[in-house]
């Protein structure tokens, strides 16, 4: 089979990106303008981090093996550190998720209308009582496991690809429960800076200040992550897939 161009890989992720911020991080406003003032619950939290696994499986197995729906920053530029795919396509691939995730973030708007942007927009953010310090662990610990898996369940090619999406999909619900509460979860350069972008355009609460704590954390953990795996694997003499044959994946966070 062809593989696909490069146009059209980047308009799946494009494609890919958007769906996940729109159902993703959709949910979240969605929940705070159906609960109105009332108390956020646990149960609340377990519905985002739900809208976000089957997002990202659905987007694993409907472009998965046409652009590799990595869908996340961290998650393209550790494959590029590890040798997995070329830097040339790196920053194709990282325009894309961008402007995806700035996509999906104005859909919500167009969807919600500006009672989303009033109630947050879904924008990560940590409060005073976290502190940076805190907050980068957080984004790092997360979007560290989140890498790991996805280099374990769809990139080593001794894995069951047929169950990549399912395996990251898991990992993104897992991940938000804990680190939610603290950053929002983001766990996704890309998540990070769509709804940051349009919130900004919409007049809503920004805290641009704290964006460089969550892509620093995001990247440096997720090539970390990259690596981790490879290091496990070394001396093997397995070859990697193929990028264009695996479904990778984030979310990717929140995100």
């Amino acid at each position: 089979m062809a593989e696909n161009s490069f146009p059209q890989k980047l308009l799946a992720e494009l494609i890919g990106t958007a769906v996940l911020v729109f159902i993703g991080v959709g949910s979240v406003p969605a929940t705070l303008i159906v609960g109105g003032k009332a108390p956020f619950t646990m149960a609340e939290l377990g519905m985002i981090s739900f809208a976000f696994a089957m997002a990202v499986v659905a987007m694993v197995y409907t472009l998965g093996h046409v652009s590799g729906c990595q869908i996340n920053p961290a998650v393209t530029l550790a494959l590029a550190a590890t040798g997995k795919m070329p830097w040339r396509e790196v920053p194709g691939y990282l325009l894309a998720q961008v402007a995806g995730a700035t996509v999906g973030a104005w859909a919500i708007v167009g969807v919600l209308g500006h009672k989303a942007v009033d109630v947050g927009l879904g924008i990560a953010s940590y409060g005073s009582d976290v502190g940076a310090g805190r907050a980068f662990f957080a984004e790092a610990v997360g979007t560290a496991i989140l890498v790991f898996v996805v280099f374990g369940a769809a990139v080593d090619s001794r894995a069951q690809g047929s169950f990549a999406g399912l395996a990251i999909g898991l990992a993104v619900f897992a991940i938000i429960i804990p680190v939610a509460p603290a950053t929002g979860a983001s766990i996704n350069p890309a998540r990070t800076v769509g709804p940051m972008l349009i919130g900004q355009f919409y007049g809503g609460s920004v805290q641009w200040s704290q964006i460089w704590v969550y892509l620093t954390a995001e990247i440096v953990a997720g090539v970390a992550a990259g690596f981790a795996y490879t290091f496990l694997n070394s001396g093997r003499a397995v070859a990697p897939a193929a990028v264009s044959d695996v479904a990778v994946s984030p979310e990717g966070v929140p995100a």
